[in-house]
């Protein structure tokens, strides 16, 4: 079944023109870019089938390619291709957002930015966010990623890569697998010993962002930095 068939009233495309987006739902929304489901499903079902595998819209956010390629009625190359590359667009948009204003302005999207690009890894992986003077974005990096309970991180690759950008401060950030974004012991020990070796090379550290499915923390919040 596809949206067409579906009652007038109750279709995404209809409602939202009438209403607008806020009148929708998470998976009639998403069933807009579906647009068709599958044998047994219909393209509604299919929607929220996605939201429920994925946790919610946060979770969809943060899936790949290889995430998509699993789920069935996306083994096709079309429905995955388009929901790739919205999933891109919103990247995108939170990094120009980022680029253009001081990062202190905006420290939701920071927190936003980093969930899409590193909560949804099975893995730990370790990040920065490296700025410039005014405190906007360079360019993130992935740089390292270790296994479900730690990982290595060596400052002097940190410190190498920020004098690549030319960087005035960053942000740190890891992903916790497990679900919580509590820091650990070691993150705060890993923290002060990344500050120490950016302090030798004038660049500050301005807070580091532990996230997770739909949850993140600021290390800077909790007086941790």
């Amino acid at each position: 079944m596809n949206l067409t068939d579906l009652p007038a009233d109750a279709r995404p495309r209809e409602k939202l023109l009438a209403r607008g987006p806020a009148a929708l739902g998470d998976a009639e929304l998403l069933a807009l870019l579906l647009r068709t489901g599958v044998a047994g499903c219909n393209v509604l079902q299919l929607a929220q089938r996605l939201l429920d595998d994925f946790g919610g819209l946060a979770g969809l956010l943060q899936a790949g390619a290889e995430d998509l390629r699993r789920i069935k009625g996306l083994g096709g190359t079309a429905k995955r291709a388009e929901l790739i590359a919205v999933l891109e667009l919103a990247r995108r948009a939170m990094a120009q957002q980022l680029g253009e204003r001081t990062v202190f302005e905006a420290p939701d999207a920071v927190k936003r930015y980093l969930q899409l690009h590193l909560a949804g890894h099975g893995h730990e992986v370790f990040a920065a966010l490296f700025l410039d003077s005014r405190h906007r974005l360079i360019a993130l990096e992935e740089l390292f990623r270790g296994t479900l309970a730690q990982t290595s991180v060596y400052p002097r690759e940190v410190v190498k890569r920020a004098l690549h950008h030319h960087a005035a401060a960053v942000v740190l950030a890891h992903n916790h697998p497990s679900g919580s974004v509590q820091p650990s012991r070691a993150d705060e020990t890993l923290t002060q010993t990344l500050k120490a070796a950016l302090a030798l090379v004038d660049v500050r550290v301005l807070d580091h962002v532990i996230v997770a499915p739909g949850q993140a923390l600021s290390m800077a919040e909790a007086g941790l930095v």
